[in-house]
């Protein structure tokens, strides 16, 4: 977020929840959220966005995650719709393309989601322990600063604060 001119931690904060919003309207599966933001942060580690595009950056991450994780994941016109038609499908898949190619097509990285489930069967934790240590790991989405600890770290410390 150092390099950002004109998106702030306020600014990126109000994408993740706009992002997490369109999630929940897809219905789509968790790990899908946590590499979208994944692709968020890491595109905005990489280019100066104007605020502009922020919330193309945000669609098209999502449009990203969601052909990778998801077994029918909605269209493009789907993600035009919840963008309010402010993009074009042309401005969608152009930004797809740039962060693809950004991030050297290496998309996966392991969520701080995937890791809380390993680690919620380990200690043998109940569904209420487990969907609590989910919200704090929702929670920890919306702040930047988080991404300085590693996803095993922040899964661990949301379950034996939920524990």
């Amino acid at each position: 977020m150092k390099r950002q001119t004109e998106v702030n931690e306020n600014v990126r904060a109000i994408l993740i929840d706009w992002v997490v919003s369109v999630h929940t309207k897809f219905k789509l599966w968790s790990e899908t959220l946590y590499l979208a933001v994944n692709l968020i942060d890491r595109y905005l580690s990489l280019f100066v966005v104007p605020k502009t595009q922020i919330q193309l950056v945000g669609a098209s991450s999502l449009l990203i995650a969601t052909k990778y994780e998801e077994i029918y994941p909605p269209t493009v016109k789907d993600f035009l719709y919840v963008t309010d038609n402010a993009y074009t499908k042309k401005e969608l898949l152009e930004m797809e393309f740039k962060i693809i190619f950004a991030l050297q097509f290496q998309i996966t990285e392991t969520s701080s989601f995937r890791f809380l489930e390993r680690y919620s069967k380990i200690a043998k934790a109940d569904s209420v322990t487990f969907f609590l240590a989910q919200y704090m790991l929702e929670l920890a989405l919306l702040d930047s600063k988080m991404n300085q600890y590693l996803p095993s770290l922040q899964a661990s410390a949301a379950l034996y604060v939920a524990m």
